[in-house]
């Protein structure tokens, strides 16, 4: 029989709970820094030292942290699911937790892009990308990230992984950040939806969608057993 497509939007409340800083309810400020200072194009031009060190900082905290109950339940969803994960997250938490199909929307912490050719794409190795350190084509590399203003190259992929869900969960994310936001209208009608976070966000109700305000870490591990015990 074949498995049951289960995709999953998950957002930076997922990654609050192993101890990853977010901006979300930091009022923009990240760490102290205007997020535009160092999640922008217009930020990089400015101050490219600020923010690879901004980055560092963060790659340097990603390597500390562990996945958590909800990461783990997630994984433990593809014994009977055929799951794909889409995140708005930078870390590698669900590849850690064992999850083997994730869709990183807006990048990867631990990847360095070319600024003269952005199919350059680099793993970082440890947590440094410095000044000088250059692609092949002799420019700066960049953190691997998508900046506010810039394109999302991976959408049209979610997109089309989003229409074919037997079941959707939006997972620790505001739904305030377009275009992944926007993934909940692409869900087909007969598919349930689970909105799962302490702040619901606010949704268009519609039929089979279930509201749990709870954290991922308390309520995938509940909710991802019922599921396996309803196959």
């Amino acid at each position: 029989m074949e498995r049951k497509k289960l995709v999953v939007l998950t957002g930076a409340g997922i990654s609050a709970e192993s101890g990853i800083a977010t901006f979300r309810d930091a009022n923009g400020l990240w760490e102290g820094h205007d997020v535009m200072e160092v999640a922008s194009p217009e930020g990089w031009q400015k101050n490219q030292a600020l923010v690879l060190d901004f980055y560092n900082q963060r790659r340097k905290q990603a390597f500390q942290a562990k996945p958590n109950p909800g990461h783990l339940a997630l994984a433990e969803l593809e014994k009977k699911f055929a799951v794909t994960v889409i995140t708005q997250n930078v870390d590698h938490l669900h590849e850690q937790a064992g999850s083997t199909n994730v869709i990183h929307l807006h990048g990867s912490l631990f990847q360095s892009r070319s600024t003269a050719d952005e199919s350059l794409v680099y793993p970082i190795k440890g947590w440094e990308l410095k000044l000088g350190d250059k692609c092949e084509k002799n420019s700066q590399l960049r953190p691997n990230i998508v900046w506010f203003g810039e394109m999302v190259p991976l959408m049209d992929q979610a997109i089309a992984e989003t229409q074919q869900a037997d079941i959707f969960m939006v997972v620790g994310t505001s739904l305030m950040v377009y275009p992944a936001a926007g993934l909940v209208h692409y869900v087909p009608a007969k598919a349930p939806i689970y909105v799962i976070d302490p702040n619901l966000p606010a949704v268009n109700k519609r039929t089979n969608m279930h509201l749990i305000s709870e954290k991922a870490g308390v309520a995938l591990p509940e909710l991802a057993q019922k599921l396996l015990q309803a196959v």
